[in-house]
């Protein structure tokens, strides 16, 4: 792809914004091949854009006056606030104006703004909030993680191939292996849902189902793609990160105490890369796949790290064709 791929990123969403949105912006712009168009307040946004040197034609100002919150009801909020930065920044990628879109603002009004705005791909039955999780041997994509918490098994079966598509173009693994969480490794356990869904993942051609899998062998990186309602999913991602948070605390309290703290000071590069193995900011955030065109929602406290990662996700997404990938894939 020769031309830069443009992606409109909400300056007002999450608790830091605009300053670590802004400066995530300039970040990815002298990184990345991309044009990035900030919707948000402009007196706002341009106060911390002239804080830095960029290339000037390489960012763009769309001025939205109003903010969507995250205490407020989505459905109504999207249909009330039209000149939000959320609402604007969706329409910039409807319209054709914008390749991809980024917010770290509120989850709820994203996805369903996402839905109303951009809409779903057709013969998609629910998109899905897909995750990457940090396991032994690298990430493994999971969804849905949060978007939907009610699930047919033939949604799960589409989650199953959206997600082979992703991680085969933007991880670049072959054939990868795709399991279905459960609460056991056989194909008799689980409840009603779980067992419809594994018939239905067993016969498909499309992916590489490789049976159940149990919560706890996620970490070890046994599959490339788990599918989950998202009721399940988001579950298993929250547990994910207080548990790592708490290891990580507990670790460093243990090296930097007593006997061991002579050592403290040898360990703090190996420490170092674990930590970043577990950490967030690093995929910058959770794609929300089966719509006409990618949104990601960016964690709420996303610092500049995330979200130019973020930025660099729609740019992957965007130059491997993903969404005309999973259209052919369905």
């Amino acid at each position: 792809m020769d031309k830069k791929v443009i992606v409109a990123l909400d300056a007002m969403g999450g608790d830091l914004a605009p300053v670590e949105v802004v400066k995530g912006a300039v970040d990815a712009i002298k990184e990345l091949k991309v044009v990035i168009k900030l919707v948000g307040r402009q007196e706002s946004v341009n106060a911390e854009l002239a804080k830095y040197e960029y290339p000037k034609e390489c960012i763009q100002v769309i001025h939205a006056e109003e903010v969507i919150g995250t205490d407020e009801v989505p459905t109504s909020a999207i249909r009330r606030k039209k000149n939000s930065s959320l609402v604007v920044g969706l329409n910039l990628v409807k319209n054709g104006e914008a390749d991809a879109f980024v917010s770290a603002g509120s989850t709820g009004a994203l996805l369903t703004g996402a839905l109303l705005i951009v809409g779903r791909l057709e013969g998609v039955e629910r998109p899905a909030l897909g995750t990457c999780l940090p396991t032994k041997t690298g990430v493994t994509f999971l969804l849905d993680s949060g978007a939907n918490v009610d699930c047919k098994a033939k949604y799960l079966e589409q989650f199953a191939k959206m997600g082979s598509v992703y991680v085969e173009n933007i991880f670049g693994k072959k054939q990868p292996k795709v399991a279905l969480v459960n609460i056991g490794a056989e194909k008799e356990k689980g409840n009603a849902l779980t067992k419809e869904a594994y018939e239905l993942l067993e016969v498909s051609e499309d992916i590489n189902f490789a049976g159940n899998i149990e919560p706890r062998s996620i970490p070890f990186g046994d599959a490339d793609v788990i599918v989950c309602d998202g009721f399940v999913g988001n579950t298993i991602l929250k547990f994910a990160e207080g548990l790592s948070k708490t290891l990580i605390d507990i670790i460093k309290e243990e090296i930097t105490a007593g006997a061991y703290k002579f050592a403290a000071a040898m360990l703090k590069t190996p420490f170092k890369n674990v930590k970043k193995r577990f950490d967030s900011d690093e995929v910058g955030g959770a794609p929300f796949i089966g719509l006409k065109a990618l949104v990601v929602k960016a964690h709420g406290n996303s610092n500049a790290r995330a979200i130019k990662n973020a930025v660099r996700q729609c740019v992957l997404f965007t130059e491997a064709d993903i969404v005309e990938k999973i259209k052919d894939k369905l």
